[in-house]
């Protein structure tokens, strides 16, 4: 497998992804499915993706006033009407001042409070995705990639929590290629990458690297089975980080799996 994905193939990738989400909401004997949209890339080539499907689709737009950008809400409201996908706006801020004012913060300290209360909002966010998944009898399609799978950049039971991932098999360069193929309108696929989690967070701050640079490293390390020197050596990326990328996914591999059943009796 490569990064770059021929023109040809990239075509029949979008339709065997759109024939499986009919599929996978077919044999949930579901009416439709819902997606959160954050006006970013993964999210907007999931919604084009769902549409082509034939499935009916709900959008929740989710914004945390005052912490997301403006323009990430337009591009999400400005895609959903082009596709002629029905969408709710939900702001988020209550519910999440709301768990801000009732926990005891103040017996904790450091950046573990600040990342604790950022992962609130795709908590909240998850909460409302499924109660109208519940209300609609739909099933909630996730917007998370391989590459944020694989080294667990994802809230778990928040942005993580839902029914199936469409495009989770494709890199984040991979999903830019996509995006290129079906049309996305370059404004989303131009923007910065952002969890939007706070006032300025990139994801590739948070990361320390690039997506080019991590999806290369990852393809060597995961798919092709490459040692540590040989990653380096392939890759040009520093030994500290390609040595934090294999520690990430060792440590987040629990979020990729059921939690255990322990069984105290035979």
């Amino acid at each position: 497998m490569s990064l770059n994905v021929p023109t040809e193939k990239l075509g029949s990738c979008a339709l065997k992804i759109s024939e499986d989400i009919k599929k996978f909401v077919g044999k949930a004997k579901a009416e439709g499915a819902v997606i959160a949209l954050s006006g970013g890339l993964d999210s907007s080539v999931v919604l084009v993706l769902a549409k082509n499907s034939g499935v009916d689709i709900y959008g929740l737009v989710m914004p945390n006033v005052g912490v997301n950008n403006p323009q990430d809400r337009e591009d999400a409201i400005l895609l959903a009407k082009k596709l002629e996908v029905p969408y709710e706006v939900i702001e988020i801020n209550q519910v999440v001042e709301s768990f801000r004012s009732l926990y005891p913060w103040g017996k904790y300290s450091g950046e573990i409070v600040k990342t604790t209360q950022a992962n609130i909002m795709p908590r909240v966010r998850m909460i409302l995705n499924y109660a109208t998944a519940n209300l609609k009898n739909y099933v909630v399609l996730g917007t998370g990639n391989r590459t944020e799978l694989l080294v667990g950049y994802f809230t778990k039971y928040g942005d993580g929590g839902v029914d199936a991932l469409p495009i989770g098999g494709l890199y984040k360069t991979q999903v830019k290629q996509l995006a290129k193929f079906l049309d996305i309108p370059d404004a989303i696929i131009s923007k910065t990458p952002s969890a939007g989690l706070w006032k300025g967070q990139t994801d590739e701050g948070e990361l320390g690297l690039s997506y080019e640079e991590l999806d290369n490293v990852l393809h060597n390390l995961v798919d092709h089975g490459k040692t540590l020197s040989e990653v380096i050596e392939i890759t040009g990326v520093d030994k500290e980080k390609v040595e934090s990328i294999k520690e990430r996914i060792k440590l987040n591999a629990h979020k990729l799996s059921c939690p255990p059943i322990f069984i105290p009796l035979d």
